[in-house]
């Protein structure tokens, strides 16, 4: 009689069956995943007192599940979103236990039975035009890593990528005769591709001149200090990099918090104002479902102050209450 699989056995069939060969899960998903059991495993570990490698699955039931998420709020600052997010993937591993290991199902479906916590949904932010051009202007672009922060901060902003789309571009992803466009490889490994401005198509060119990197290299455009792709992580630097330089003499970004994913968001609602339909927008930023499009339409009141005008509903003010009687007129004229 074989023995039943240990955690770390689960663990590792979990991403190599599961996740890579069955599902053929994109390296953000697989990153996701990991990051969100690795959290897991290292708070049980702390809670019960034993090492990761000795940990047993019964050792993550739904109480240390549940406390996990709980820590995540209140000591990590995590909100309904990421905890959501990592449910989601303790869940996908615990339904990968209870195919694997049928001893431990019952500790598997009651994690699995662990609900999500409503989320409020929040008016996507974004910067203005004077914001997002005070951060292109922040790198020195006398040196090498400044002109790769430009490039990478304009990337960001013409194109709306997401950070994760933006460091996985090869050379081979650019075309930058006319017209010059790149191939992005978004969620779920669904590509799209975009065009690029003129601005960032030079931009690109220099950089990859710069690099030596030919229109046929499978080598990375964006790289960090160490030569290897860069991270999100090394993104989100840049952009708060550029942040402390432009706040100087740019106060909304001192009120703002800014991260790479607020350009995305500023790209879309300068489509949107510009008058570009929901659908195309929802097509140019890889958006499964046109409903998360139609958030920046709801956020931009200026949009709908401008059809309140055009439409005349607030053309003619409505006349100011008279009251009647001696009292109420003594009472409205305080």
């Amino acid at each position: 009689m074989s023995n039943p699989p240990n955690l770390a056995g689960l663990l590792e069939s979990f991403f190599r069956r599961r996740l890579i060969e069955q599902r053929n899960a994109s390296p953000l998903t697989i990153a996701t995943y990991r990051d969100a059991l690795r959290l897991l495993v290292l708070y049980t570990s702390s809670r019960v007192k034993r090492d990761p490698c000795r940990l047993e699955v019964r050792d993550l039931d739904r109480d240390v599940v549940l406390g996990f998420l709980e820590h995540g709020e209140r000591h990590r600052g995590n909100g309904p979103r990421t905890r959501n997010a990592r449910l989601t993937a303790i869940r996908s591993f615990f339904r990968h236990v209870a195919a694997s290991d049928p001893a431990s199902l019952a500790i598997a479906q009651r994690v699995i039975d662990i609900p999500s916590k409503r989320a409020v949904l929040q008016a996507p932010r974004h910067l203005s035009a004077p914001a997002v051009d005070a951060l292109l202007n922040a790198p020195d672009q006398q040196t090498a890593a400044g002109r790769r922060d430009y490039t990478l901060l304009l990337f960001l902003a013409r194109t709306g990528a997401r950070v994760s789309e933006a460091s996985g571009i090869d050379a081979a992803d650019l075309r930058l005769g006319r017209p010059p466009h790149v191939l992005l490889c978004g969620k779920g490994r669904k590509e799209r591709v975009l065009p690029l401005a003129p601005d960032l198509a030079r931009a690109l060119e220099q950089l990859c001149k710069e690099r030596r990197l030919q229109a046929c290299d499978r080598a990375a455009v964006f790289i960090g200090a160490r030569g290897e792709r860069l991270t999100r992580f090394g993104a989100t630097h840049i952009v708060r990099r550029a942040v402390r330089r432009a706040a100087a003499h740019m106060p909304e970004l001192r009120r703002t918090k800014v991260s790479p994913h607020l350009l995305r968001h500023s790209l879309a609602m300068r489509l949107l104002q510009a008058g570009t339909d929901v659908v195309t927008i929802q097509a140019w930023l890889g958006h499964a479902n046109v409903s998360t499009t139609h958030r920046y339409a709801e956020a931009d009141t200026a949009m709908m102050r401008r059809s309140l005008e055009l439409a005349g509903v607030a053309s003619r003010p409505a006349p100011r209450f008279q009251p009647k009687d001696a009292v109420l007129r003594i009472l409205e004229g305080l």
